[in-house]
């Protein structure tokens, strides 16, 4: 499978959704640095391309040509306020599901995400204190509702994630222990509230055995027509809670 940011690995589409006839298929993986969302990613496409689906993947910041200068200024650039980070999120995710994951997904592509809008929330609308409702309803607009039929949380005791990484930190990468501590519990607390979207995997497991309990959950969303993946906006909410690797 290709390593570019965004990568397509073709194959036929018919049939394979029940008899309905091609039906597209979102997955995001979340979780925090260091924790294997690139390695399930790759397996996970490899899995599915075996089977003749079409896989698109993709990741974010990066999964498109703006989304690469986006990555290259918020992580890499100079510093910035969080309130401007999370805009910068918000317009490469608006790009990139318009561009990229809503065509994919229409023409019965299954697309499987490294980072979605819940890394926003946990980052930026926890980590960086902006607030999560605050973060997740600029989140929901950029992408008119969409979400993923399946998000699959990789957790990880961060520092564990974080010894793992090679090279110079990120922005996100080096913020510090207390800012990874409160975004996996961000994780965790939203992937608890929505357990029908989620599943939580302990990412401390060898990769094949993680990729192994992601397959089984997937599977019946293989077998069964697939509803579409939007969901409308949440209500304001009085009390905000809460960014993206």
């Amino acid at each position: 499978m290709s390593t570019d940011p965004a990568s397509v690995v073709p194959g036929p589409v018919a049939d394979v959704v029940a008899g309905q006839g091609p039906a597209g298929l979102f997955v995001s993986f979340e979780g925090g640095d260091g924790v294997g969302k690139s390695t399930q990613v790759a397996l996970l496409g490899r899995h599915l391309a075996a089977l003749g689906r079409e896989v698109v993947v993709t990741r974010e910041p990066g999964g498109t040509p703006l989304g690469v200068e986006l990555r290259r200024a918020v992580l890499h650039g100079e510093d910035l306020d969080p309130r401007t980070e999370a805009l910068l999120y918000a317009a490469d995710r608006a790009h990139h599901v318009a561009s990229l994951v809503r065509p994919a997904l229409e023409r019965g592509a299954v697309v499987l995400t490294d980072r979605y809008l819940d890394s926003s929330v946990a980052y930026q609308g926890t980590g960086r204190g902006l607030g999560a409702d605050e973060v997740e309803r600029l989140s929901l607009w950029a992408v008119q509702g969409l979400l993923p039929h399946l998000t699959v949380l990789l957790d990880l005791d961060p520092a564990v994630g974080l010894a793992r990484l090679t090279g110079d930190p990120d922005r996100l990468e080096s913020a510090g222990d207390e800012f990874h501590r409160r975004t996996r519990e961000a994780f965790l607390a939203r992937a608890a509230a929505a357990p029908q979207r989620w599943l939580v995997v302990d990412a401390s497991q060898p990769a094949e055995d993680v990729a192994a309990q992601v397959r089984a959950r997937l599977a019946p969303l293989l077998r069964a027509p697939v509803p579409g993946p939007s969901e409308p906006a949440p209500a304001p909410s009085a009390v905000p809670t809460g960014g993206v690797a």
